[in-house]
């Protein structure tokens, strides 16, 4: 790579706010009062709040060079597999802000909040739409919300059917929290490995259905980047035996207007929002797990649900089969007018197009490194590829330090050891977002690091030597935490 995307460049340190500014330094001029000055007694107040005196040029350059010290989309590629770290559009930020959304209460009367429900009520058909399970409820606040959500589900349905049952099938490709989904409903996980080709194989879930299992939780496609093409296969097999199918849509990036997941066999759908919908991710959530079931189980969905009668839209608890409130009122509204708004600017081309884009991302991602770094599922990928350090070891470079390094080229860092299933783990995502001319980049970065691997393996070890913060000290952060404060 002749010239990386990284430079060492101008950092600036930053004290605190408190360390900064001088007594009457003040940001803005205060309007002159209108009513006499009165004393407060201070042993009512005491010495007031400890607020720091500054100028207006303290306070932007104090969070501006903050900014500069953190690495987001808007910076640059942020290759996060798993996480779907695609560009969010402005327009969207645009939508939620328009007053009558940014200012609406949910303790507001339905006559005043028309406007609001019938956003979310036509959300709710687009997803359902979208992932052809046409119940839908926006309440949960993000994925693992919308996986107790769906386990909630799955636990009324079999009570409503006399049946108490006490397992769920988890593959060893799906996403963490499946099992502590799972468990916070008394269900015990039952898991199944993949197959050599990195997906479920029929065989192994018949070995493990029976009457006792309330269904299983499928990641589709799974955390290895790979469509599970058995799925309806297994669907068939865990009906046959009264149990359910919940999938993970936080992956639907890669399907999204391609597959209907009802027609897979899926009874139980979440969706991530701030992934999948363009909505801001981690630091600038907060997120949305909407949860899509098929019409058997709608009566089942989370209330108050948004109606609509004559023209007119409501709130209605008329329910009595619900899993009952799991969000505060009707979940993160601002996130649901960013994926509304993502939705209607798309249109069902161009959410197709997202997601054709996605696997090809990836899959050019694949094909141009997997003679550098080891391949372990050598197929047709999704939305992401995995690779791991295998080719590494004996210059003894882990996947850390292919990590660190590629923090110096100017590129947020993949996500490492992660799945579990593959040791070492390189997770890839591009996402649909990035043009060739970036990727190419990444890709040369890649194979620089490599090199470097095999030459000066040294330089990894020590990397990153030129952000902000240097390594850490992972291994005793890990074993003697400071949890002081």
């Amino acid at each position: 790579m002749q010239e990386p995307v990284g430079t060492k460049g101008l950092i600036f340190n930053e004290p605190l706010l408190w360390e900064k500014g001088a007594k009457g330094r003040c940001g803005f001029s205060i309007p002159r009062r209108d009513v006499d000055a009165f004393p407060v007694d201070e042993a009512i107040h005491g010495d007031g709040p400890d607020f720091p005196d500054l100028g207006e040029s303290d306070v932007v350059r104090h969070f501006t060079r903050l900014s500069q010290w953190n690495f987001s989309v808007d910076s640059g590629m942020y290759p996060l597999g798993s996480c779907t770290m695609k560009y969010n559009p402005k327009t969207n930020e645009r939508q939620a802000a328009l007053p009558g959304f940014a200012g609406a209460h949910p303790l507001l009367p339905t006559e005043l909040s028309q406007g609001v429900l019938q956003m979310m009520y036509e959300l709710e058909r687009y997803l359902g739409e979208i992932t052809g399970l046409s119940a839908v409820t926006l309440q949960p606040a993000a994925g693992a919300q919308g996986e107790l959500t769906g386990m909630l589900i799955f636990y009324a349905y079999h009570q409503t059917q006399g049946r108490k049952r006490s397992k769920i099938i988890i593959p060893d490709t799906a996403h963490g929290t499946n099992p502590a989904s799972a468990t916070l409903c008394s269900y015990k996980s039952v898991p199944v490995k993949s197959d050599e080709n990195g997906v479920l194989a029929p065989a192994d879930v018949a070995a493990v259905m029976d009457d006792d299992t309330a269904g299983i939780m499928v990641t589709n496609p799974n955390t290895l980047g790979l469509f599970e093409d058995n799925i309806r296969e297994v669907a068939e097999i865990v009906h046959d035996h009264g149990g359910l199918v919940y999938a993970d849509g936080a992956n639907m990036n890669a399907v999204m207007g391609i597959v209907n997941m009802a027609d897979s066999g899926v009874d139980v759908l979440h969706l991530n929002l701030h992934k999948t919908f363009a909505t801001p991710h981690g630091g600038g959530g907060p997120g949305s797990g909407p949860v899509c079931v098929t019409p058997e189980l709608e009566h089942f969905l989370p209330t108050p649900r948004v109606i609509e009668k004559d023209g007119a839209y409501f709130l209605s608890e008329n329910y009595p089969d619900s899993v009952g409130k799991i969000h505060a009122f009707y979940g993160n509204f601002g996130v649901q007018i960013k994926a509304y708004s993502y939705i209607r600017s798309m249109g069902a081309d161009g959410l197709k197009m997202a997601s054709q884009l996605a696997v090809l991302n990836a899959n050019y991602i694949k094909a141009s490194l997997k003679d550098t770094y080891y391949l372990p599922y050598d197929r047709p990928c999704m939305h992401e590829c995995v690779f791991n350090d295998k080719f590494l070891s004996d210059f003894k470079v882990s996947t850390l330090d292919v990590a660190k390094r590629l923090m110096e080229y100017g590129f947020h860092p993949p996500t490492i050891y992660f799945p579990l299933v593959v040791a070492g783990a390189i997770m890839i995502e591009p996402t649909e977002t990035e043009c060739k001319q970036d990727i190419d980049m990444f890709i040369d970065a890649m194979k620089s690091i490599a090199q470097e691997a095999r030459e000066n393996p040294e330089l990894l070890h020590e990397a990153p030597t030129t952000p902000k913060v240097r390594r850490l000290d992972e291994i005793t952060a890990a074993r003697k935490p400071c949890l002081c404060g």
